[in-house]
């Protein structure tokens, strides 16, 4: 709608004091909710070149307005030096009836080929309620992506080797007895993970016994047998020893069949897995382009460092002093990789905050480097989730992992539509989806609406409400939707009638800056803005309903305009619980 209004703006600013502004640069922002209006014209840049107070300046663009494009300004008022316009519910009907939201709205221009990396778990454990997020943004974001334009490329980069690995293997070797998760009952996931903390648990025990000698805590559970042991199984895998590579490739394999039962249940996939275990050497060589280029220097024990102090950043290790690389060393390599295989325009890196200096540092090392790809890389930093009793520690069996949250969410949505009572005569199996989607669509937004730089405080209870800002409210104004209109007969074409309420023309308003929100998110990779946007839509939906009859309207003319509103509602709502990977029900 903006568009249509700033050409006359900028035909105003010259007809009447001879600046000459063009109609893109125009700058038209929403009316402040206590002013009628719908766009607000502050005239105070141009108080210089019009040489008349603001009040008189906003007043003659007023009336410039009113004579040259009546079809687009109802009427107008001044409030100091801000000129308010008020656009008729028939220029808003006629916007949002030629606009199709199923477009990519970015040019050619603006479209580029991009990489987001997300997920990316260890293979000694289930995903948690840490993944949970990280998961939901990069998929979301994705979506968001794809829908203004752009070419997404969905990556996940394994961290499938590391002592970390080598813990839960040495543990199911020593304490296993060749099980199976099939012969325990459980996911392969789970299964690897109850490893990973009984080496933690026998660990202890050890370290507890060196401690009664004398050894420090801090030292003692780094000089345990069972640690030395898992070190030494390290130095085992990386010389490709033949029993612990089959031992690592078949615990790894458990794992795999787990996390991909959990990507489906969680509505999230990828297009491409890099895995550490082949991409961790990769660095080497371009630690060796970076000694040639003078980029890098060597010290005296024959580690390899970055000097960043002239960028506000520290001396940052790239291989130690026994050639071995580091995290950088491999993420240096990886970075390389990715460019050679998709030749991408920008790399989006989805990554906990307590990484923000590791990424400062990738990017700013690539571009010494002289990387084409390096001022494209993006770290999409989140705040970390914690629950109400605290912080999660994987270590300790002291967490929620993505499984047992996603069964307790369907738990709670069962429960709660339950005591609604609305579900009578729905067959069981379509009562299970239901709850399902109910239950993972709550959780969904739940993480998906707050900015994803800040920190979240996750309640399950609080996220599933039939009212207020949630998921199942704005399901639940769907599902009416969509039995609204079950029960009417829509039919084109769609005409204003003669008496509007205000609560009519809001959701048209609401309709028409859904390209503006899609191009802020993809803007920003923020999924919030569409979450926000879309509980406005559903807020402004159900104030028309419990306003305006619809089905029992006056004229049929009107029955078939609030009827068109609730098709559009409906639509809009699928379309945005698309992007956040969140399915809306047509009964509930």
């Amino acid at each position: 709608m903006t568009e249509n209004i700033k050409p006359f703006i900028s035909d105003a600013l010259k007809a009447l004091f001879d600046i000459e502004v063009p109609s893109n640069d125009v700058k038209l922002e929403i009316t402040n909710k206590d002013f009628e209006g719908d766009f607000t014209f502050v005239v105070f840049p141009y108080l210089r070149q019009s040489r008349k107070n603001p009040v008189e300046t906003a007043t003659l663009v007023g009336e410039y307005l009113e004579k040259n494009c009546p079809e687009i300004i109802d009427s107008w008022n001044v409030v100091k030096g801000f000129l308010n316009l008020s656009i008729p519910v028939e220029a808003w009907l006629k916007s949002v009836l030629k606009s199709d939201f199923n477009t990519q709205p970015a040019d050619e221009t603006k479209r580029q080929k991009v990489m987001v990396e997300y997920s990316s778990p260890n293979t000694n454990k289930p995903l948690h309620l840490g993944h949970v997020r990280n998961n939901l943004l990069g998929y979301s974001i994705c979506r968001i992506l794809e829908a203004y334009g752009h070419e997404v490329i969905k990556v996940n980069l394994i961290n499938d080797r590391g002592i970390h690995i080598c813990k839960s293997m040495l543990a199911y070797a020593k304490f296993g007895h060749g099980e199976s998760p099939a012969e325990a009952g459980m996911k392969g996931d789970h299964f690897v993970g109850k490893y990973y903390v009984l080496f933690g648990n026998e660990n202890k025990k050890q370290a507890v016994e060196l401690m009664a000698k004398g050894v420090s805590e801090e030292d003692a559970e780094r000089q345990t047998p069972l640690m030395e042991e898992a070190r030494e199984w390290l130095v085992k895998w990386e010389e490709k020893d033949p029993e612990i590579i089959t031992l690592w490739e078949k615990m790894n394999n458990w794992v795999y069949e787990g996390f991909n039962a959990t990507y489906k249940r969680m509505g999230v996939s990828f297009d491409k897995f890099y895995h550490e275990s082949e991409t961790y050497v990769l660095g080497k060589d371009i630690v060796e382009e970076g000694l040639s280029k003078g980029v890098f220097y060597k010290r005296e024990d024959g580690s390899v460092w970055i000097n960043l102090t002239d960028e506000g950043l520290d001396e940052k290790l790239l291989l130690r002093k026994d050639g071995t690389s580091v995290y950088m060393t491999q993420d240096l390599g990886t970075a390389d990789l990715k460019y050679q295989d998709y030749k991408m325009n920008a790399s989006v890196y989805v990554v906990g905050n307590e990484q923000d200096y590791h990424f400062k540092v990738l990017k700013s090392i690539l571009q010494k480097l002289g990387r084409p790809y390096a001022d494209g890389i993006f770290h999409m930093s989140y705040g970390m989730v914690e629950l109400p009793e605290g912080k999660l520690k994987t270590r300790e069996g002291k967490v929620v992992d993505a499984d047992n949250l996603m069964d307790e969410m369907f738990a709670t949505a069962k429960e709660r539509t339950e005591e609604q009572g609305k579900t009578e005569g729905m067959p069981e199996s379509e009562l299970h989806h239901l709850y399902e989607i109910l239950g993972l669509g709550a959780m969904k937004y739940f993480l998906l609406k707050v900015d994803p730089l800040k920190r979240i405080l996750f309640n399950p209870n609080e996220s599933i409400d039939f009212q207020g800002n949630t998921a199942t409210f704005i399901q639940y104004t769907h599902a009416r939707c969509r039995s609204i209109l079950r029960n009417g007969k829509f039919s084109e074409p769609v005409r204003l009638p003669e008496h509007h309420e205000p609560s009519e023309k809001n959701l048209l308003v609401l309709f028409t800056q859904y390209f503006e929100k899609l191009e802020e998110a993809a803007d920003n990779f923020s999924p919030s803005v569409i979450a926000n946007y879309m509980y406005e839509v559903a807020k402004s939906f159900n104030t028309f309903y419990n306003q305006c009859p619809i089905l029992r309207a006056n004229s049929e003319d009107q029955i078939q305009f609030r009827l068109y509103l609730t098709l559009q509602t409906a639509n809009m709502l699928k379309r945005c619980g698309e992007l956040l990977g969140i399915e809306m029900p047509s009964r509930m």
